[in-house]
């Protein structure tokens, strides 16, 4: 029989009214913690942080108090921690990243990689997705030794370290893993539930995730392949003497500056002080030191300048490797160039890609290489890869940056809250601005739902209304500043298909399209631009074979509806490969014919992609919209336009409009 006092406390957020945020009683008690420990009887002790909460915080904070020359004979391992949280969309994402991880290309043999577990080579990933439902959150982990090509296989390696990781946390851990050895570092992607033994959620000390994991990690490597060596040693830092990127001497170097930034490259050991003033002089050569007698004092920039130029050799090479994978030969050394969006001076980017990859495979950052019409080729940070669909190789892409400011939608919210001591609501909106359409005032309380999710720091009370404070604008810009830095540029398709095949395309084309003037491509007369004028010129003899271009007094005169029968001979094409595999007759749509049918599916032409909505006996193909593809088996009814469809789901007219 239970008693009176068993009971479990949870804590939730606190909802004080008429105040802008909803405060964490977490945030609320390591507040009033640190206030406690300003008076005279805390002297001496350091602020509670909450850094230590959660399992394997002593543990953590032990293996993290190594000696930090004795790391020199460990042997390394680089681990990246992740706390991916699984609300909203979040669970989609880990379903999506499950299979991403398992994709064709990362196995020793080039094959598709293996999901396994503790037990089982062959894990079951849907098993594993339905145990995660409901969970809060997971941790993904990336381990990399850094002799992770001495291994054969890595399982065992990853078994062990799981096994470990188990006894500092005191739980058993529900997880999977995969090797990837398609880098020149082997490595292994681990995902692990964010839930305990004992069903409760799994909290991980940030001190076991900074240190504590990765010493665990590095020990078993020992064990395996045996310390490093002197030799070993010395070699990795004379190497590290003349690297354009931040080192592990720097990071010495850096630790032992005084208040002056002055640091002494004398040393007990005299291979290491032969090191250290090496690298000395190199960063003098480089600006970032000066050597003032028995001294150096170091540039305040040189931390985060090392790390910049690590960047850009990083992406030089990406770039190399890309070119050379396709057996081409990569641009010269000043034909390089990293896309900056943020920069006021950043222009629309047009260009054939070379390469799409992974610049952080445990964020999902993706970039791409791109040949552009300025003769030169671009790398392209496009943000999360959840945000673009596959692209062909040599395809042809328009890339622009997006902006993060904050919206017309944010600064009417302010307004109507501010007319109603501070709250908005729909009914709200609708009385300040009687004009307003119900669906005009969804889209302001969808923005401020989207805000909530992410930042979580909008207050919704009981009765639906909002609580907006002054500094709305300012959470507003924020939640655009993190949107932008997960998606900071749109990738626009301009050319399924690459440059060589449009030339003699019996379809419209983008060639077409700058032909006759529809769009202008600032080029160059090297790389990708020059290619682009020779497909140019060669496009125009074949519109001329086709009769659709003639010269007259000296200029070319092309047939004033050329695009729409270049259009119209692809649609027809298509339609009856499509008549023929469905045994259904082709009906051809124009503008102002209802549209009634169900949708099958997308198609994608030379010129778009378009929309196949069948009927009993027959389909026709009509101009696609991203939200139709929620829709896919439903019937939907719309009136050609031509700006395009607005579509009705169901077959009432009456029913959900999309646009």
């Amino acid at each position: 029989m239970a008693r009176d006092d068993d009971f479990l406390p949870v804590l939730g957020r606190q909802r004080a009214r008429g105040k802008g945020t909803a405060r964490p009683v977490l945030g609320a008690i390591l507040a009033a913690t640190n206030l406690a420990q300003g008076g005279v009887f805390s002297r001496g002790r350091r602020s509670f942080t909450g850094s230590r909460i959660g399992r394997g915080s002593g543990m953590g904070q032990a293996l993290g108090a190594r000696d930090r020359f004795a790391s020199l004979r460990s042997r390394r391992v680089i681990i990246k921690a992740r706390v991916v949280h699984l609300k909203g969309k979040g669970f989609a994402a880990a379903k999506a990243h499950l299979r991403y991880v398992q994709r064709d290309g990362t196995s020793r043999s080039g094959e598709r990689s293996e999901l396994y577990g503790p037990d089982s080579d062959h894990a079951d990933r849907d098993a594993f997705l339905n145990r995660s439902e409901g969970n809060r959150h997971q941790f993904r982990f990336i381990v990399s030794p850094e002799d992770g090509a001495e291994y054969e296989d890595l399982k065992p390696l990853t078994r062990r370290l799981m096994a470990r990781m188990e006894q500092d946390l005191g739980t058993k851990l529900d997880w999977v893993a995969v090797d990837h050895f398609n880098t020149a570092h082997p490595h292994v992607h681990i995902i692990v539930r964010g839930e305990d033994e004992s069903g409760q959620n799994l909290v991980i000390a940030k001190s076991y995730l900074s240190h504590g994991m990765r010493e665990r990690a590095a020990e078993l490597v020992d064990l395996d392949l045996g310390p490093r060596t002197d030799a070993a040693i010395a070699r990795g830092l004379m190497a590290e003497v003349e690297q354009e990127r931040l080192t592990s001497i720097d990071r010495r170097l850096l630790r032992e500056t005084d208040g002056m930034g002055l640091v002494s490259p004398a040393h007990g050991d005299p291979f290491q002080q032969t090191t250290r003033t090496a690298r000395l002089r190199y960063l003098e050569g480089l600006g970032l030191a000066e050597s003032k007698g028995s001294h150096w004092r170091l540039s305040p920039a040189l931390a985060e300048t090392l790390k910049r130029l690590g960047e850009e050799g990083d992406i030089i090479r990406t770039m190399q490797r890309a070119y050379t994978v396709r057996g081409e030969e990569p641009p010269g050394a000043r034909s390089w160039a990293k896309y900056d969006p943020s920069l006021p001076e950043a222009q629309a980017l047009v260009g054939r890609v070379i390469e799409r990859g992974l610049a952080d495979e445990l964020e999902d950052r993706h970039y791409l290489v791109v040949a552009a019409t300025d003769g030169r080729a671009h790398y392209v940070d496009i943000g999360k890869g959840e945000n673009f669909e596959a692209l062909a190789t040599d395809c042809i892409v328009r890339i622009e940056p997006k902006s993060g400011e904050v919206r017309a939608v944010d600064r009417v919210v302010v307004e109507v809250a501010a007319a109603n001591e501070g709250r908005y609501s729909a009914d709200l909106h609708l009385e300040h601005d009687p004009t307003a359409s119900g669906s005009f005032v969804d889209t302001h309380v969808r923005r401020l739902e989207a805000i909530r999710r992410r930042l979580g720091s909008l207050e919704r009370e009981p009765d639906g209304a909002w609580v907006i404070g002054p500094e709305h604008l300012a959470t507003a810009a924020a939640y655009e500043a993190q949107r932008l830095r997960d998606n900071p540029v749109s990738v626009e398709t301009l050319s399924p298909a690459p440059l060589e095949k449009l030339v003699g395309a019996e379809a419209a084309t983008w060639l077409d399209r700058q032909l006759v003037g529809e769009l202008q491509v600032t080029r160059a007369d090297v790389g990708f631009g020059r290619e682009l004028g020779d497909a140019l010129k060669r496009r125009d003899r074949w519109l001329a074979q086709e009769g659709l271009v003639a010269d007259q007094a000296g200029q070319r005169r092309y047939a004033p509806d050329v695009i729409a029968q270049l259009r119209r001979r692809e649609l027809l094409r298509v339609a009856g490969q499509l008549s023929a595999e469905l045994g259904l007759r082709f009906t051809e749509s124009g503008p102002g014919e209802r549209i009634e049918g169900v949708y099958r599916r997308h198609v994608d032409l030379m010129n778009g992609r378009y929309a196949l909505i069948e009927k009993s006996r027959e389909f026709t193909l009509v101009p696609w919209r991203p939200v139709l593809e929620r829709e896919v088996g439903k019937s939907v009814s719309g009136i050609m336009r031509e700006s395009g469809i607005n579509w009705t789901i169901g077959r009432s007219r009456e029913g959900p409009s999309i646009s």
